[in-house]
């Protein structure tokens, strides 16, 4: 990454594929009768807006106002009003911004593969789930949730070897999450996690038929017959049982006709008992707990985006703004992961992006900003060493 006196924020976006985004442009007549803010503009301000953690359009705005000398140096073009923001959120050909996604998730999963060495599996290893982001109906009036309530909800397939989503769908909050596996993109021979509200047999069997792998928790009130014990319970390890079951409901026994496993464990940190089925048969029965506590990796992607990116608060009203403003934070996300991994920063996402938050404005190296900081975060270190030994 050359330098050349760049603003940090050019610097960073010098690592988006240009030729790509422009050519979705094409695809799309993005830039159609386009005079001013075109649509590369507008998504370096929206990625912008993600990353110094703006809480609307009106503190975008305010911000750039008072450095508006140098727009056209950060990409901005020569003016960001808050009228063609709002209309370009509200106009632009949301594809523009989803494809961009899915071309940013897969620079990122490139380059940090694999981020997680010596992990329990060699097989990919994906968790999915959800988040629910509250609307006001009389606002976002194109959302129903129920009653008097609207919303939205963003399914993520997490990449949990490289921490980067790998596949993104937004719907009315009142979906039920399985509905949405069907659209999950099975690999063979990968293994893919899910919470309890995802135990629904009829998807579960087509990742057996896709020969791929599940993790999943067990709903209450699940029906079986034990097959066989495969081995004697381990509290050393957690392990209470591990057994081959056959489904014995009525809808169920129907829809997964095979047998599968069953793990039940023992979490001695939160002293609870978790039961999982898997459809593998070859791990050991720590591993299918393990797997499960990877899970977790997404409900921190999550809170991530809605904490320290801005998936809360929408720079418009309406479906299409939306879901602009949840694309531009994964393309943001995938950003700063790229950058980690560019300059073998070995450090939390979030770790990164604290450090450009507040740096977007200065003409240093990027890779000094790092350097600093690292230090600074070492003298605290010692400082409060210090403290607590004297």
């Amino acid at each position: 990454m050359s330098y050349q006196g760049k603003f940090v924020f050019a610097q960073l976006c010098s690592l988006l594929p240009v030729k790509k985004f422009e050519w979705l442009v094409k695809k799309y007549n993005g830039n159609l009768r386009v005079k001013t803010f075109t649509c590369w503009n507008h998504l370096l301000v929206m990625v912008f807006a993600q990353l110094t953690k703006r809480e609307s359009m009106r503190d975008l705005i305010a911000i750039l106002d008072a450095h508006k000398n140098k727009l056209p140096h950060l990409g901005f073009g020569d003016s960001v009003t808050l009228s063609n923001l709002s209309h370009a959120n509200m106009v632009r050909d949301v594809r523009i911004f989803e494809e961009f996604a899915y071309i940013m998730i897969g620079i990122a999963r490139d380059k940090r593969s694999p981020a997680i060495r010596d992990f329990c599996v060699d097989s990919n290893v994906y968790a999915f789930d959800s988040t629910t982001i509250s609307l006001c109906l009389s606002t976002f009036w194109w959302t129903k949730f129920h009653h008097d309530k609207g919303g939205i909800k963003v399914h993520i397939l997490y990449d949990v070897k490289t921490d980067v989503p790998s596949f993104v769908v937004i719907t009315d909050a009142a979906l039920h999450d399985s509905q949405v596996m069907g659209q999950i993109p099975y690999e063979k021979d990968s293994f893919y996690v899910f919470d309890r509200a995802y135990m629904v047999t009829i998807e579960l069997f087509r990742i057996e038929q896709a020969g791929a792998y599940f993790v999943v928790r067990e709903k209450k009130h699940m029906q079986y017959a034990v097959v066989k014990d495969r081995e004697h319970s381990n509290p050393d390890t957690g392990v209470l049982a591990d057994q081959d079951v056959l489904l014995t409901g009525m809808k169920s026994r129907e829809r997964y006709t095979k047998p599968l496993r069953r793990v039940v464990f023992y979490d001695k940190e939160s002293n609870r008992t978790f039961v999982f089925y898997t459809n593998n048969s070859q791990i050991a029965a720590e591993t299918v707990a393990l797997l499960y506590k990877y899970r977790w990796r997404v409900e921190l992607l999550f809170k991530f985006l809605k904490q320290h990116l801005h998936i809360k608060e929408f720079f418009g009203t309406t479906e299409n703004a939306v879901r602009i403003q949840i694309y531009s934070a994964i393309i943001a996300y995938c950003l700063v992961a790229v950058l980690e991994r560019e300059l073998n920063l070995d450090r939390d996402i979030y770790d990164v992006l604290r450090v450009l938050e507040l740096s977007m404005f200065d003409k240093s190296p990027i890779v000094e900003l790092f350097r600093k900081s690292q230090t600074q975060t070492s003298s605290e270190e010692a400082i409060q060493l210090s403290l607590k030994f004297d």
